[in-house]
C-alpha cells in the first residue's frame, strides 16, 4: 500500500501542474493500474469493500485522473475503459466511500462523449441512472441535456454557440467532436435540399468562417465545386422520375371501394 500511495502522490503532483506533464502522468497511471490490481482493484463483495475503504478511495481518485488524462490524450478507447471502471465506484460503492466531488463532472463528460458519437440510445440509458433533480439542476448534467434537446429540435446554431460555454475545460475535446457530427448532419441536409449553393452560403450554414475550412469540408464530403464558386448537388438531390401505374392504382381503388360497400 505504501508503494501505491507514493505513486499516487507523485501522480497528483504532476497532474496539478498547468499544463500537466501528460506523458509522465501516463507512465504513472500504468504503474498504478498494475499496483492497484494487487490490492483488490475491484473488491468482489461488501465485506471486502468495507475493509478496504482506503484502497477504494485511492482507486477512484486514480481512475478520475485516468479518465481526464485519456481525454487530453484523445484516446477514446481508454476513456471508455476507465469510465466503465469508474462508474462501479460511483454507483456500487457510493454507500461505503461516499460521493466524489468529481462525480457529476465526469458523468456529464461521459454523456457528452456519447452525444458526440450520436449514441443516443446509450445516452438515455446513462441518464436513467440519474435523479430528476440532478438532470434538471446539476451544473454539469443540465447543459449536456440541453445539447441533446437542440439536436432533437434541429437547432444546430445553438450547438455552435454552446461550444464556448461548457462547464469544464475537459469538455472541449468532445464538444469539438459534437460540432463535427452536427456539421456532417447539416452537410447531408444541404446535399438533399439544394441543387446548387454558393460556398459563402454553405459556410454560413455550417458556421465556418475561414474559406479554407469550407473548402476542406467540401473535399471531405466530395462536393463538386464549379468554376463560379458554387457547389453542385444535381447528381445527389434529383432522383430519376418513376412512372406511376395509374390504371392499376385506379382499378385497385375501385376494388377496395366495392369490397367496402359489400362489408357495409
Amino acid at each position: 500500500m505504501a508503494t501505491v500511495e507514493a505513486l499516487y502522490k507523485e501522480l497528483t503532483a504532476e497532474w496539478t501542474k498547468r499544463p500537466p506533464n501528460t506523458p509522465k502522468c501516463g507512465q504513472l497511471l500504468e504503474q498504478l493500474k498494475v499496483a492497484l490490481v494487487k490490492l483488490s482493484f475491484l473488491p468482489t463483495d461488501g465485506t471486502d469493500a468495507q475493509n478496504s475503504k482506503k484502497q477504494l478511495l485511492l482507486a477512484r481518485s486514480v481512475l478520475e485522473i485516468a479518465v481526464e488524462h485519456s481525454v487530453i490524450s484523445k484516446d477514446l478507447l481508454a476513456f471508455e475503459r476507465y469510465m466503465s471502471q469508474l462508474k462501479c465506484y460511483y454507483y456500487d460503492y457510493a454507500k461505503i466511500i461516499g460521493e466524489s466531488d468529481n462525480k457529476y463532472k465526469l458523468l456529464g463528460l461521459n454523456l457528452l462523449y456519447l452525444l458526440s458519437g450520436n449514441r443516443v440510445s446509450d445516452f438515455h440509458t446513462e441518464l436513467e441512472l440519474l435523479s430528476v433533480d440532478i438532470i434538471q439542476h446539476n451544473q454539469y448534467i443540465k447543459p449536456i441535456l440541453a445539447l441533446e434537446q437542440y439536436i432533437m429540435e434541429g437547432r444546430y446554431n445553438k450547438i455552435f454557440q454552446a461550444k464556448s460555454s461548457m462547464p469544464a475545460e475537459v469538455y472541449n475535446y468532445f464538444m469539438d467532436l459534437l460540432v463535427e457530427t452536427v456539421r456532417d448532419e447539416i452537410g447531408a441536409c444541404i446535399e438533399m435540399s439544394y441543387e446548387k449553393i454558393s460556398a459563402k452560403e454553405a459556410a454560413k450554414r455550417l458556421n465556418l468562417r475561414v474559406p479554407d475550412e469550407i473548402k476542406a469540408f467540401g473535399e471531405k464530403r466530395q462536393w463538386k465545386l464549379e468554376g463560379n464558386g458554387n457547389y453542385s448537388f444535381t447528381d445527389r438531390s434529383i432522383k430519376p422520375k418513376e412512372l406511376l401505374p395509374s390504371e392499376e392504382l385506379a382499378e385497385q381503388v375501385l376494388s377496395y371501394a366495392r369490397d367496402l360497400e359489400m362489408i357495409v
